[in-house]
């Protein structure tokens, strides 16, 4: 009788410690979730700061292609009929210069679509791991309940098992004292 009890307060005890170490594991995996967002909170806003100071240097940029191509027409304007040919070559400089910033503003373009899509493959990494670390914690959740539910069944099995073998000891022991009086009622 004494050492059922000592079994089951063991199995209860193993059955208590997997409780807590599912308990810590889901708060270390929790934490670990928290820091993942962390991070894809500092990626988004590196990027929106990156996407700003590309937008400021395409606009710095176009407006003073702007200014050089208004200051080369307001010559040209100004010059006689005479200077036709000066006139045609500031134009060609005009138009040059016009090809040269549409380029430039080409370029600028193509680096923040190119920062925006880095951006969205980090963000889109960031999220993939954090999927990846809730499911390891529910797969261990799982398994440290199923691991519980073990350990209670086992528990029950032996509470009946011993409670079988002093229900069968009980009835032994009636059935011969019954037995006796019998016998001494006889003689």
């Amino acid at each position: 009788m004494s050492n059922g009890n000592g079994v089951t307060a063991t199995l209860s005890n193993a059955a208590d410690t997997v409780v807590e170490t599912a308990k810590s594991v889901a708060k270390r995996a929790g934490k670990a979730v928290t820091g993942a967002k962390k991070t894809a909170k500092k990626a988004t806003k590196a990027a929106k700061k990156a996407v700003g100071t590309a937008k400021k240097k395409l606009a710095s940029a176009s407006a003073a292609a702007k200014k050089e191509a208004a200051t080369l027409k307001r010559k040209v304007a100004g010059k006689k009929a005479a200077a036709k040919r000066a006139g045609k070559k500031a134009t060609k400089k005009v138009a040059g210069k016009k090809a040269a910033a549409k380029r430039t503003v080409k370029k600028a373009g193509r680096k923040v679509a190119a920062k925006k899509a880095a951006t969205k493959r980090a963000v889109k990494k960031v999220g993939r791991k954090v999927a990846a670390k809730k499911t390891a914690v529910k797969r261990a959740v799982k398994k440290a309940g199923r691991k519980v539910a073990a350990k209670k069944t086992a528990v029950k099995r032996a509470a009946k098992k011993t409670a079988r073998k002093t229900t069968g000891r009980k009835t032994t022991a009636r059935k011969t004292g019954a037995r006796k009086t019998a016998r001494k009622a006889a003689k």
